[in-house]
């Protein structure tokens, strides 16, 4: 469980940076963020690609990383949103 974790998070790390690299456009999300981000998009790819079969095979889980992947941009992009609104509107604000 400790060793699911901590890989979730090492992954995570590398999973949330891409998935930044991959989208386009500005985001405003913080590194901490990201990373938060990237873990639970490993945490809840794994348990999908579980629930698929494929999230242990032979070699690289080719399948598993990509739904990780998927799974991070579309949470990157989603807080991306959400944070730029939260900026807008304090821009406003002053």
């Amino acid at each position: 469980m400790i060793s699911t974790l901590l890989w979730a998070l090492i992954g995570g790390a590398v999973i949330g940076v891409l998935a930044r690299v991959i989208l386009p456009g500005r985001q405003y999300l913080s590194i901490w963020a990201t990373i938060g981000v990237g873990f639970v998009a490993a945490l809840v790819g794994g348990v999908i690609a579980d629930f698929l079969g494929v999230g242990e095979t032979r070699g690289i889980d080719w399948i598993r990383h990509g739904i990780q992947i998927g799974l991070a941009i579309l949470f990157v992009w989603i807080f991306s949103r959400l944070a730029a609104r939260d900026v807008a509107k304090r821009s406003i604000e002053r």
